[in-house]
């Protein structure tokens, strides 16, 4: 049967694989009404779990170390408590092997090596490069969907990343190509990190280990 995490773990661990988030953000990320969220952010304030941030047009909240800690803690609760640490980590050794993929693919969306320049930007002036961009992500997420629904069976909060993943992929064969690799939107590679940093986070293995 599929665990349904609890909305405490679910607000602050949003805020953990978002980086920043405000609370509008956390309600869209976790499927949790706005004004819950509102309610349990300030407690996690006044727990020292999170604070509130603000530079440029970036404002939000953020973990602390403490509430790094204190997250760390729910989340290797929840895994003893469901019972689902070996689909997770089956599902972290899939993930390892499209990594690699990913990775490469993004690169070879912002960068096209010229014979004097190997980092020259992609100005995206060749279409059967991009194309071939494109194609890999398409099998990418082919192959992301089944793990995910292989981990949302196990722990249900990761049921959305097949799905966001595939919306940004939708918006840059449209021609969007940001939607690939961009920043401050839900691209194909932010997700992918926010899916890494779920991963890692939740089996409590550090970042580069």
């Amino acid at each position: 049967m599929t665990h349904a995490s609890a909305p405490d773990l679910l607000v602050l661990h949003a805020v953990r694989v978002t980086g920043v988030a405000g609370d509008a953000a956390v309600s869209r990320r976790t499927g949790i009404d706005q004004a819950t969220v509102s309610e349990l952010l300030p407690d996690f304030e006044a727990q020292g779990w999170v604070t509130h941030v603000a530079f440029g047009a970036t404002d939000g909240w953020t973990l602390t170390e403490r509430g790094r800690d204190e997250d760390g803690r729910k989340l290797a609760g929840e895994l003893e408590e469901s019972g689902t640490r070996t689909a997770v980590e089956r599902a972290h050794r899939t993930f390892e092997g499209l990594n690699g993929r990913l990775v490469r693919a993004c690169t070879d969306w912002q960068l096209r090596p010229t014979g004097s320049d190997r980092l020259a930007a992609n100005d995206h002036s060749d279409p059967a490069w991009d194309a071939r961009v494109l194609d890999e992500l398409i099998m990418i997420d082919d192959e992301l969907a089944v793990l995910v629904r292989g981990l949302a069976d196990a722990l249900a909060r990761f049921g959305d990343y097949g799905e966001r993943f595939s919306a940004a992929l939708v918006r840059a064969r449209a021609g969007e190509g940001q939607w690939v690799a961009g920043v401050g939107i839900p691209s194909c590679h932010a997700v992918w990190m926010e899916l890494h940093e779920d991963l890692l986070s939740t089996l409590g293995i550090p970042r580069g280990a």
